[in-house]
């Protein structure tokens, strides 16, 4: 079989029949990593490093992204009403340099973005959208912090605080606050996880401390709301991710909206999962916004081993398959942290047989690892073990709901000891796959702002480059040969 590409030849554009016994057909896989920066998780290390041992650290993350054949990031930007980016909204976070509204010297944000762009990465801007202040902060609360200008809507709970989300108020700031990092930085994706109400904490008695909400609750029933008390916090979240999702897209059309719930919607779906039940204790009904395609991906904190039948796995997995009645992308989340660890049913080779269930999975198209701290240990059971199941690059899948309209096939421009790869159009990447005669060699990169890239490999016999738009869409190889 044959098909016609554009062939470089001695530096002239030329086309001509190419054999198609090429490199192989890359798997389309979303493979991330979450980059989680509250209490210095993942990065950085210590909130004391300076500048450059950041940015060190950061590059030295994503060139393992990179190891690893990952292709994105999710990267906390967001942890508690803090900012780990320029913002004329709210503070600098205070993980950045031990002391809260402090600059860091530079923006980490783009600095993050720049360099995972840059390795073939997309990067998704994590938000916690209502946590307000987290108990492992260090230092004092800033004097431009809304724990201390808006105590009305960051409220105190337990060793937390926390934004009511049923404020109009905070609704508003939470939004604006996403929006402008959307409408500011080249960023691939809007992330939430699985922070809507708290998590319940409990008082010195052991029992749990009410939600306070009680000013907008009476606020709600003197203007006449007939929703009882449960379901007026569900309709105030349900409201702030529907307009996320369509503010999103008013903006910048190309930028994907994921949300990474609590693995279960409720015990009994299906029938034999038990446990935490999201739905009545975060008030997120998390099903709903599935089914109506309020995200463009789904990556349910699937955090539990495949043997265990409350739990299970594949189970889950198959449920939230068959609620994807708008066939978004199902990209769910894994914990190589808990290998390892003793904990209980979890095995060294745990990951790669869930990732290996959610390739037989119909309808789930890839996996996020929690987090890049596990993947960072070369040595460790759980990176090992993802790195075997990971051996070639894939592509990130395309979003045709979003554009499905291919990119131009990129131009060559050859010299003796380089390639110049120059894109059209709305390209973000480009796939270059080279032989040396022998083995075929696959690689995503980053274009410059110029649509550019400059690209060496002396021994290559033959290079094909594919462009990426920001979809996923693919453009028709062009083709060097020596």
């Amino acid at each position: 079989m044959r098909c016609v590409m554009a062939v470089v030849l001695g530096g002239c554009l030329v086309a001509c029949s190419v054999a198609a016994d090429g490199p192989p057909t890359l798997r389309q896989e979303f493979r991330g990593a979450w980059v989680a920066t509250v209490a210095n998780i993942d990065w950085p290390s210590k909130a004391t490093l300076g500048a450059d041992a950041q940015k060190r650290e950061l590059r030295e993350l994503l060139d393992r992204c990179v190891e690893l054949k990952l292709n994105a990031v999710v990267f906390q930007v967001r942890p508690m009403c803090d900012a780990f980016y320029a913002s004329q909204l709210e503070p600098w976070s205070g993980f950045l340099t031990g002391t809260p509204g402090k600059n860091p010297g530079y923006d980490p944000l783009e600095f993050a973005i720049t360099e995972s762009h840059k390795r073939g990465l997309e990067l998704h801007a994590w938000f916690n959208p209502y946590r307000a202040w987290h108990p492992s902060a260090k230092g004092e609360v800033p004097a431009n912090h809304l724990v201390k200008t808006r105590p009305d809507m960051a409220k105190k709970y337990g060793k937390h605080h926390w934004l009511n989300p049923t404020n109009a108020e905070v609704q508003k700031h939470s939004l604006a606050v996403m929006m402008d990092v959307v409408k500011r930085y080249d960023i691939d994706g809007v992330h939430l996880d699985d922070y809507f109400y708290p998590y319940a904490e409990l008082d010195e008695a052991k029992k749990e401390i009410p939600f306070p909400d009680d000013d907008t609750w009476e606020a709600y029933q003197k203007a006449g709301g007939k929703l009882a008390r449960d379901d007026w916090r569900r309709d105030a979240v349900n409201t702030f991710v529907k307009r996320l999702y369509a503010e999103t897209h008013q903006l910048k059309g190309h930028v994907k909206v994921g949300i990474s719930p609590f693995g279960i919607w409720r015990p009994g779906y299906p029938k034999q999962i038990q446990g935490f039940d999201q739905y009545g204790k975060l008030y997120a009904d998390a099903k709903l916004w599935w089914n109506e395609g309020w995200v463009d991906y789904w990556t349910p904190q699937l955090y539990w081993p495949i043997k265990q039948e409350a739990q299970s796995y594949p189970v889950l997995l198959a449920w939230w398959a068959g609620e994807n009645t708008k066939k978004r992308h199902l990209w769910p989340g894994n914990i190589p942290s808990r290998v390892g660890t003793k904990t209980k049913n979890w095995t060294d080779t745990e990951i790669g047989e869930q990732i290996d269930a959610t390739r037989k999975q119909a309808g789930a198209g890839g996996n996020v690892h929690f987090s890049m701290v596990a993947l960072m240990d070369k040595n460790g059971a759980a990176a090992k073990d993802i790195a075997g199941k990971y051996a070639e690059v894939a592509l990130v899948p395309p979003s045709p709901w979003l554009d499905e309209t291919a990119p131009a096939m990129p131009a060559l421009h050859a010299t003796p000891t380089a390639l110049s790869i120059e894109a059209k159009g709305d390209a973000q990447f480009v796939l270059i796959q080279h032989t040396d005669g022998k083995t075929w060699t696959s690689e995503r990169r980053g274009l410059n702002d110029e649509h550019t890239l400059q690209w060496e490999n002396p021994t290559a016999k033959e290079i094909r480059v594919t462009a990426i738009d920001r979809a996923g869409n693919l453009s028709r190889a062009a083709v060097w040969k020596r």
